[in-house]
């Protein structure tokens, strides 16, 4: 598995960045524009209502910026999750890129010489302020091309009064542990013992944190794709017989089942447990439900690691406004900025001044934990230029493969092949 620690948080590494070869102040060069500017801009909706629509935010960072940037103007469209690659990525076809776009992956887009590198359009000190581990993240052999924009761990979420209801005292820390509080739940009458959203939103996440769970993952040590390997085709066998067949996550079917839908139904009461990141903690509350939180159970114990998630900004060149991008978005990472962001939606910061606030500040002590995990997280190969057709085939073939008679070595093995051809085709 490709391990990589998060809270590098060194003087050393920081200045590292600010000093690397090539790395300059984005207001060196001119992009060629003098005139008025409008810089079209695509993101991803964090909310789960309209009332907290990520586009509240961005309008708010666009008002702030315009009033102190007279001759540039911002045009900010948020879609959610579901579409919103797709989106860019048919803006992209159709040679009507936007000059930002924060999405969740970008190391295809890089390989097609699309993007500029973050050190054309960053000042020096927005790039040596990110968490140096993530900002190495964003890299396509060793060129930083992916801005991170926010960060985020997993942790089981259950639901304490049905534990309690269920006679259930602590949370499982093994698969053994986990059916049998599953069983329990069905029996005392909850809906959906155990959550398993397998459907397009982002089933690729709730895959990749069994695989890690059960000692697999997505690739090895040396970032070679492992997506067929023994330990991922028995995680998912014991998925389809041991909780899906055993009719423990509920009356729809995993295949159908969005990360969405399965917070909703948690925010309602429905669900006993499932695999959550932190905004599920504020969706929960709003909803007057009482939860506990913990790492995610493993084969035989707890998981010897967890799921980061970081999530991307890049910049296309198409238009040719890369000093009017590098303003913007020096100006998305002031400190408020990145501050608003993360409390609004209790995300992680990419930060190293935010973060070390939000660890000294008793206010954030229920992001806490989620820090603590990322110390042995893992993330997506968002580096590998074939991840995001990769994560289509996870997104599209996935689900089939715990419902009854599904063929997990079968359906990893046809996405491990394509995978295979797709990086040796872009090597």
């Amino acid at each position: 598995m490709q391990r990589r620690r998060f809270l590098e948080l060194t003087t050393a590494g920081a200045a590292a960045v600010a000093a690397a070869p090539g790395l300059t102040a984005c207001g060196s060069e001119s992009s060629g524009s003098d005139g008025d500017v409008t810089l079209k801009v695509v993101a991803a909706d964090y909310g789960d209502t309209t009332a907290n629509s990520s586009q509240k935010y961005w309008d708010k960072v666009v008002r702030a910026f315009e009033a102190k940037n007279g001759r540039l103007k911002v045009d900010v469209k948020v879609y959610g999750w579901t579409e919103v690659d797709r989106r860019v990525a048919e803006m992209v076809k159709k040679g009507r890129a936007p000059d930002i776009a924060q999405i969740g992956a970008y190391a295809d887009y890089a390989a097609q010489g699309k993007l500029y590198r973050a050190d054309e359009m960053l000042s020096i000190p927005t790039q040596a302020g990110f968490i140096t581990s993530i900002a190495h993240a964003g890299e396509v052999r060793r060129v930083p091309y992916g801005v991170p924009f926010v960060a985020s761990a997993r942790l089981l979420f259950y639901n304490k009064k049905l534990f309690d209801r269920a006679g259930i005292s602590s949370p499982p820390t093994s698969w053994d542990e986990l059916k049998e509080a599953a069983v329990r739940l069905k029996a005392s009458g909850v809906k959906i013992p155990y959550g398993l959203p397998l459907g397009p939103e982002e089933c690729q996440a709730e895959t990749m944190m069994w695989m890690l769970s059960g000692g697999g993952g997505y690739t090895d040590a040396n970032g070679g794709y492992t997506i067929d390997s023994t330990e991922n085709i028995e995680t998912l066998e014991w998925l389809r017989d041991e909780l899906v067949g055993a009719d423990l996550t509920g009356p729809g079917s995993p295949a159908r089942t969005n990360r969405q839908d399965t917070f909703d139904a948690f925010a309602r009461g429905e669900v006993g447990m499932l695999n959550g990141h932190p905004t599920l903690m504020r969706q929960a509350s709003g909803h007057g439900i009482g939860y506990g939180t913990a790492p995610l159970p493993g084969r035989k114990g707890k998981s010897l690691a967890t799921m980061g998630v970081a999530d991307w900004l890049m910049a296309f060149k198409q238009n040719g406004h890369r000093k009017e991008i590098g303003t913007f978005l020096d100006f998305v990472y002031t400190e408020d900025n990145v501050l608003d962001f993360a409390t609004e939606y209790d995300l992680l910061p990419v930060t190293t001044a935010v973060e070390q606030k939000m660890l000294g500040d008793r206010e954030y002590k229920r992001l806490w934990r989620f820090l603590d995990e990322l110390e042995s997280a893992e993330f997506y190969p968002a580096d590998k230029t074939s991840w995001a057709e990769v994560s289509k085939l996870i997104k599209q073939k996935i689900g089939s493969t715990v419902a009854k008679g599904g063929d997990p070595a079968s359906v990893l093995g046809q996405i491990q092949r394509e995978a295979d051809a797709m990086e040796n085709a872009g090597a």
